[in-house]
């Protein structure tokens, strides 16, 4: 079952380009970075820093955000609940089914659609097609999941966060494996790494990275503070955010960890690579997009 709300193809208006906390961030195929704003809102802003802001009326607390193969941006609405799809000229639509409860993490699929968690209950996995038909997939072990992206082996991963710990892999025919180990701890962000596995972030402390084959291994530092989003920079290094730190962390395929510190970082979440060589930030509780480059040089945009 599918279906649409608010008026589907049309378009966004705009509002003061004020950055209000976001949280998702994801790279445009128009080479600008698009973000989510809670206060119900979507934004774009240019590597030289142009920001706009679209509001329509189907956005309600988007949350997670992805570049699909259509050429569009889709994200979840996390108390929408919904799926929203924008173009990169601000023209909005609306998706809704009767599984998509709380949609939070979003990432494009090798199989040209768009899957989805179903998080704080939902407990489910959700695909939907750039037509809009939507596919729900549950198994006992989905307890809250989280994030998800797109593994080296074809298959779709994702995070299961505070009432299962785990890690989940589900196939694009929906064939789902969880696995668990005794420290991965309350995951979040995830990211295909350089080195074939998957990179995680443990909202406990902690940096994980599992193999294709479920192998688990953990890495602590005393600057990991509760890391969220987790994104593969140009060095080949994984690069975080530490929310409650206020910092950004890197830590390379062998474990080693550096952490980042600025007076503007202040809440960070999403993290992802830009179009040029930097990482960009969502400074959640700083409403403000960071930058910040391999050697650690960081840039705070307003808007």
């Amino acid at each position: 079952m599918t279906g649409q709300v608010g008026s589907p193809g049309a378009a966004a208006t705009h509002r003061a380009p004020g950055i209000r906390a976001p949280r998702g961030i994801a790279v445009g195929p128009d080479g600008a970075l698009w973000f989510t704003e809670p206060g119900n809102s979507i934004g774009r802003i240019t590597t030289r820093g142009t920001v706009t802001i679209y509001r329509h009326s189907g956005i309600y607390h988007p949350e997670g955000i992805t570049a699909g193969a259509d050429g569009a941006l889709w994200f979840t609405n996390l108390f929408g609940p919904s799926i929203g799809r924008i173009t990169t000229a601000g023209v909005v639509s609306i998706y809704k089914h009767a599984g998509v409860f709380h949609p939070e993490g979003i990432a494009a699929g090798p199989d040209g659609a768009v899957w989805f968690t179903n998080s704080d209950g939902g407990n489910a996995i959700g695909r939907i097609t750039r037509n809009g038909a939507i596919t729900i997939y549950r198994h006992p072990g989905m307890k809250d999941p989280e994030e998800i992206v797109s593994g080296p082996d074809g298959a779709l991963w994702f995070t299961i966060g505070d009432r299962g710990s785990s890690i989940g892999r589900i196939t694009i025919k929906g064939a789902v494996r969880i696995y668990t180990a005794p420290r991965i701890d309350e995951p979040e962000g995830i990211v295909a790494g350089p080195d074939d596995a998957l990179w995680f972030t443990n909202g406990a402390g902690s940096i994980g990275r599992i193999t294709t084959r479920g192998a688990v291994t953990i890495y602590t530092h005393p600057g990991i503070d509760e890391p969220w989003g987790i994104a593969v920079g140009r060095d080949r290094a994984l690069w975080f955010t530490n929310p409650v730190g206020n910092s950004i962390g890197r830590i390379t395929a062998r474990g080693a960890v550096t952490i980042y510190t600025h007076a503007g970082i202040h809440g960070p979440q999403g993290i992802v690579l830009g179009p040029d060589g930097a990482l960009w930030f969502t400074n959640h509780y700083g409403d403000s997009i960071g930058r910040i480059t391999t050697r650690g040089a960081v840039s705070i945009l307003r808007g």
